[in-house]
Order: C-alpha cells, then sequence, then structure tokens
C-alpha cells in the first residue's frame, strides 16, 4: 500500500474487498514454484505509457495515468491497483490490517519523479513479538551468529519458520551459554536452509537441542510456506518458557 495520492477508490477499500483483490493466488502457473506468498501483480507505478517515458512525472501524474489505465481497461485480479491514500487516518486503519495481509504502507512524494531502486521512498513495515524455539544457529555452539527458528505444528512437528538477524556479541555470548548440542533424532536432520529469500545458497548450520524459546520482533511478511520472509531481531532469551509455550505454527490460507 501506498500513502501518497489522494484515490477515490481506494478511500472506499475495505478488508473484505482487499482481502478478495490481494489474497495469494495459483491463476499465474509460471510462478506456482516461486518462494512467495503474493502471486498477484499489485500495480503500483507506471514507468512507460503508450511508449512515452513516464519517469520524469511528478507522482501524482503517474498514479493519475496508472488509474486512468484500470479504469479504461477495466482490469481486475489478478491484475491489482496498489491502493493509495493521502489521508492519515486511512493510513493508519490500513495498518491494522495485518490479518488479511498487510506487510505495511511506503510513503512517496507527490512531486517526486520516479527514481530508481525506491530511493526517495520511505517504507514503514508492520512488526510484531513473539515466541520461537531455536533449533539450530549459524556460527559455531560457542559462538552463534544467527540464530534459526521453529514452531511446532498441531501434530507436534517442529516447522521451521525463519532465522534471526546477525547476533550482537553481548546477545551472542548470552545464547550461547543455554544452548545443548543437538543428540540423536533431531528433527531437522538432513534439512537445509535458504541463505535468504530468492537465494540458492544455503546456509552452514550446527543443530542444537530445540530446548530454548526466544522473543523477537519480526515484521509480518510470510512466504509462500507461512515462514518469515525478512530476518528476526532477537528480543531476549526466555529460559522462563518451555517449547510448548511458543505459539504454534500456522499454515499459510490458500
Amino acid at each position: 500500500m501506498s500513502s501518497s495520492t489522494d484515490s477515490g477508490p481506494a478511500n472506499e477499500l475495505t478488508r473484505a474487498r482487499y482481502r478478495r483483490e490481494h489474497q495469494p493466488t495459483r491463476e499465474f502457473p509460471f510462478l506456482r514454484d516461486r518462494d512467495s506468498a503474493n502471486l498477484r501483480a499489485s500495480a503500483f507505478d507506471v514507468l512507460r505509457l503508450s511508449g512515452t517515458d513516464t519517469t520524469g512525472w511528478p507522482y501524482r501524474r503517474r498514479r493519475a495515468a496508472l488509474e486512468s489505465v484500470f479504469a479504461a481497461r477495466g482490469l481486475i485480479a489478478p491484475g491489482v491497483l496498489c491502493p493509495s491514500t493521502t489521508d492519515p487516518d486511512t493510513v493508519r486503519e490500513w495498518l491494522t490490517w495485518t490479518s488479511v495481509g498487510i506487510e505495511g504502507v511506503l510513503f512517496k512524494r507527490l512531486g517526486d519523479p520516479y527514481r530508481p531502486s525506491g530511493r526517495g521512498w520511505q517504507k514503514y513495515k508492520v512488526r510484531e513479538t513473539t515466541e520461537a524455539i531455536v533449533a539450530a544457529v549459524t556460527g559455531s555452539l560457542t559462538a552463534p551468529r544467527g540464530l534459526l527458528l521453529g514452531r511446532h505444528d498441531d501434530d507436534g512437528c517442529l516447522q521451521y519458520t525463519g532465522r534471526t538477524t546477525t547476533l550482537t556479541r553481548t546477545a551472542s555470548t548470552t545464547v550461547a551459554g543455554q544452548l545443548a548440542p543437538s543428540q540423536h533424532g533431531h528433527p531437522w536432520t538432513g534439512w537445509s536452509f535458504s541463505a535468504g529469500w530468492g537465494s540458492r545458497e544455503t546456509l552452514n548450520v550446527t543443530l542444537v537441542e530445540p530446548e530454548l524459546v526466544v522473543e523477537v520482533g519480526v515484521d509480518v511478511a510470510r512466504d509462500a510456506a507461512g515462514r518469515w520472509r525478512h530476518p528476526a531481531r532477537l528480543h531476549r532469551a526466555r529460559p522462563d518458557l518451555s517449547p510448548a509455550d511458543a505459539p504454534l505454527w500456522t499454515s499459510p490460507p490458500h
């Protein structure tokens, strides 16, 4: 979503309409195996229109042109127009819609031309604090650099839900003192883990006994499997909690 330019249709947006238009879909077969939960095409800018380069236009003009294209051609899902508004109350309302997939908003200046790589834009991500179980680490057991986190599903299987950002030296020392080497029968034996969303590189990990619960801050973006798309930020270890106290793994809606 974008907080930038006034748009009548966006101001009439409801949770039900957003879920209907923006929820994940399988309507793009060539994307079916991609590591993404959003297989719809959300249009949020226009860079070329009828052979004309529009990158030098101010955003308010590009946005108006984009809306005109959707209106004139009657475009509907799986191609959808990203909502946009200049009303702060509308933005605050959108940011409460995490249950229907809102990850955050982008802020753009109405008078700015298009700048590659999002220069000049600001993104506000919705974040939440939650708990997960440490089941593996990058680095060594005595000096972990990052934590691989899991949650149990309804059948008691430990599912991988994401990893943390690189730990500070203090956090690494604190967590290391609460980890135990993996024993025979670790649930993730033989698994491999991607180094990042969309990356083919795998992490070199050390499995640990899945006993330590940690509190982390995460944004609400998920991949197609329901894992955290971006690394979590470690807040603190929670030795006062048992793995059974951590939230259960929830599969993404389809």
